[in-house]
């Protein structure tokens, strides 16, 4: 597959992907890297593995309508022939239009056990934090396909871990960032033809 990375953070799981596809885990390519935050950590991993990436965000383009807005994310992925696209910490709704065009094709990865403690609002440490005010003792990772509400596209794919009783929320992320590396390119294999 020729795979988009969306992602606005540090990385780390795109930074996992191209391990794996170094290693030859994956037969898949990323070719390029489609972000909302032109200074975050996920662009320095595409420089630094020579994949283009392209900044989209309302504050470079604040005169574009949705519609031509739109077409900035269709054009780009199909100048590059995108055929699947992997969120890898993108804080961004995806496009209609491009949620049309790629249906079923478009994956995220949640830091939690959907349906539990997803939604607007729901990403990153505020996962964490909630899960552990919540008194759950099983948190995990979810990988699903994306859809026009946050976190609410068709399962594929969970792993639970512990959550301890003396865990705060930089040692549950640590854990369940873990599975997330451990794992996401694991369910990138399963689409691979």
């Amino acid at each position: 597959m020729n795979i988009c990375v969306f992602a606005s953070g540090t990385g780390s799981n795109f930074k996992a992907i191209l391990s794996s596809i170094n290693k030859k885990y994956l037969k898949s390519k990323v070719s390029l890297l489609i972000t909302n935050n032109p200074d975050c950590g996920a662009v320095e991993i595409a420089k630094k593995n020579k994949i283009d990436h392209i900044a989209i965000n309302k504050n470079i383009y604040p005169l574009l309508s949705q519609k031509e807005y739109s077409q900035k994310f269709l054009s780009a992925l199909k100048k590059y022939d995108i055929d699947f696209i992997v969120l890898s910490g993108y804080m961004k709704m995806i496009e209609p239009e491009v949620l049309k065009k790629f249906k079923n094709k478009i994956i995220n990865i949640h830091p939690a056990l959907l349906p539990s403690f997803g939604g607007k609002g729901m990403y990153g440490m505020n996962v964490h934090k909630a899960v552990i005010a919540s008194g759950v003792k099983i948190s995990g990772i979810t990988v699903h396909f994306v859809n026009e509400n946050y976190d609410e596209g068709k399962i594929i794919f969970q792993k639970c871990c512990e959550v301890k009783s003396d865990d705060d929320e930089f040692t549950l992320q640590k854990r369940v960032l873990k599975l997330e590396h451990k794992y996401y390119w694991k369910v990138i294999k399963m689409f691979e033809a």
